[in-house]
């Protein structure tokens, strides 16, 4: 997997996760603030059953799901960039986003190995068009 293909997952993935976390939000504020929630006190008793309250409901879940795929998304660039650099002769990028992934403190070192990080593949293909030449 290339560097810039990392990149697109770990951005479009942060981007669902973004707008995940603004759809539960919006299901939940405004259901409440609609009177969609059967409260007792500080507790949920239950849902109204209307269709708006079930559409908020839908669109938390629709939240939750987009969350739940940006994580998902999130992992697979992480895992991209370990293979990505493990291909290195220099293993300090591989233990950094290794160890750091494996202690899920991965957030930062991702972000700068995408904008500061060797691309392994990059090298492979200068070699490749190297000796076809």
């Amino acid at each position: 997997m290339t560097k810039s293909t990392i990149a697109r997952l770990f951005v479009g993935s942060l981007i669902a996760i973004i707008g995940g976390i603004v759809l539960l939000m919006i299901g939940i504020l405004v259901g409440y603030a609609n009177g969609a929630f059967v409260m007792s006190g500080p507790h949920l008793q239950g849902i109204e059953s209307t269709p708006f309250a079930w559409s908020m409901v839908g669109l938390g879940v629709l939240g939750i799901l987009a969350i739940l795929g940006g994580g998902i998304g999130q992992f697979v660039a992480w895992i991209g960039a370990v293979l990505n650099t493990s291909r290195l002769d220099d293993k300090t990028w591989f233990i950094l986003l290794l160890v750091l992934g494996l202690l899920s403190f991965g957030f930062i070192p991702m972000i700068i190995y995408l904008l500061v990080g060797p691309d392994s593949t990059w090298r492979q293909a200068a070699r490749l068009d190297f000796a076809h030449q």
